[in-house]
């Protein structure tokens, strides 16, 4: 594992858990909003962190933590995953996991061998404009599609997210979402925020009123819709 970055302590991160937060290198996807390009773009570039060093941290602090969310870049692009998910889980702490739905054949390993507790699966856009929107037009939107079916399921507890831009979503694209995934437990909603460090600097954010119109119209589909980061 890649690990260039450790949040040792966040309530948000980890929905109604106190958790700690693992950033990987690199992704396959090249989403033009994306706020991590450093660790999209250039993760070599980045500190490496080691992996005894955030077992040693997680062990000591397992009487405090609740949880591990493991994010990134793209935490799936790593073949160890499990076996690093698998050390976690003897220090008795939950996981969560944060991928793009790229491979679900991992995500059904983790889930079936009970090394995730959590996944929040990033939702791009709708079907139309997925691949632009992620920035690769090679990606597999039947892997994709395999993901969202899997949580569906309900093999382990989930939410779908999606980061909205102004320049990228429009209502039609909620509709087009929230008929894809409907039926969904939970749905999120964030704004698009620039953190000095995008990897297409430019785009804006959508206004409370917007993003509370997307709200209504997505609660007709999905059991649970927020929005995460207003007031």
């Amino acid at each position: 594992m890649n690990i260039h970055g450790f949040n040792k302590s966040t309530l948000l991160d980890y929905p109604k858990h106190l958790a700690a937060t693992i950033f990987v290198g690199s992704c396959n996807m090249r989403c033009p909003f994306c706020h991590n390009a450093s660790l999209v773009l250039r993760p070599s570039t980045q500190p490496l962190i080691s992996t005894e060093y955030v077992l040693a941290y997680l062990n000591k602090r397992k009487n405090i933590l609740e949880g591990v969310c493991i994010s990134g870049g793209e935490p799936t692009l790593y073949k160890d995953l499990p076996f690093f998910i698998n050390q976690i889980k003897e220090i008795g702490l939950k996981v969560k996991l944060d991928t793009n739905g790229l491979n679900p054949d991992m995500m059904k390993e983790l889930a079936d061998n009970k090394l995730i507790d959590y996944v929040a699966m990033d939702i791009k856009n709708s079907k139309d404009k997925y691949k632009t929107t992620a920035g690769n037009k090679d990606i597999s939107m039947d892997k994709i599609n395999e993901s969202v079916s899997l949580l569906l399921s309900d093999i382990v507890e989930y939410e779908f997210r999606s980061t909205i831009v102004n320049e990228l979503h429009t209502k039609d694209d909620m509709i087009s979402i929230g008929d894809w995934i409907k039926g969904a437990k939970a749905y999120y909603l964030q704004a698009y925020s620039d953190s000095g460090d995008v990897i297409s600097p430019g785009f804006t954010a959508p206004s409370k009123e917007t993003l509370k119109e997307y709200k209504d119209l997505l609660s007709t589909y999905v059991e649970h819709v927020d929005i995460r980061g207003i007031d």
